[in-house]
């Protein structure tokens, strides 16, 4: 089976006046069977929000959401009585269980970019939980996501690993998820060349089995997320 590759260009664009959103899987208006998501993955949308803006009050439940800062600043409100500004390299994780409700809104001077993801959690009617913290990303694999909340990652209800790269120009690193389960590669920034060239905004789903042995950072250098999924 070859691996699924999601070109930027192919995913689904949403625009409005604030909001300029790619999504690499089925998303509100959105639909195609094909593309519902990977796994236990359900969504990714690559966000840049402008100053001043942002999503108001709304609900979700039975979800795990992350949220991936990349750019900028957001200030979150929900109804567990969270008041947080997340900033550029900081990673928030929601558990919405029985229900939550959120407002994201830009409070910075200048655009924000972030990559929202849905997870779909192990079992539904968990109690609502948040949690957000910096990751200063060494050399190498940062693990953000982790089931067990290993080496400084945050927890989740699903065995679901989440790491991010930094990678200079040429670099390799040695894969980190394990080969019996199913990843999926998504480019913040920059490129690969290797296990196949990828630019900002691809995304690569592969097959348990498929993990290659390593990944390799293209001339400009590489940003992305690794998802370890099962």
């Amino acid at each position: 089976m070859p691996p699924l590759l999601r070109p930027a260009a192919e995913r689904f664009h949403s625009q409005l006046d604030w909001l300029d959103s790619w999504h690499s899987f089925s998303f509100s208006s959105h639909y195609d069977p094909a593309w519902m998501g990977f796994g236990p993955l359900r969504v990714i949308n690559d966000d840049v929000i402008a100053a001043g803006k942002g999503f108001g009050m709304h609900p979700h439940r039975d979800m795990e959401i992350i949220t991936v800062m990349v750019e900028g600043e957001l200030h979150h409100r929900d109804s567990m009585g969270h008041a947080e500004v997340l900033r550029a390299g900081e990673v928030q994780r929601m558990s919405a269980g029985t229900g939550v409700v959120h407002s994201e809104v830009n409070g910075g001077q200048a655009p924000c970019r972030l990559l929202q993801i849905w997870i779909e959690p192990a079992s539904a009617g968990i109690p609502p939980d948040y949690e957000q913290k910096p990751f200063a990303l060494a050399e190498g694999w940062t693990p953000l996501i982790d089931p067990q909340a290993a080496d400084g990652a945050m927890a989740i209800h699903r065995s679901v690993r989440l790491w991010r790269a930094q990678v200079p120009a040429g670099t390799e690193l040695a894969w980190p998820a394990s080969e019996r389960c199913a990843s999926w590669l998504q480019i913040i920034t920059g490129g690969l060349a290797q296990p196949q060239p990828l630019v900002r905004g691809d995304g690569l789903g592969l097959a348990a089995g498929e993990a290659p042995a390593s990944v390799q950072a293209g001339a400009d250098g590489v940003d992305l997320l690794l998802f370890e999924l099962s």
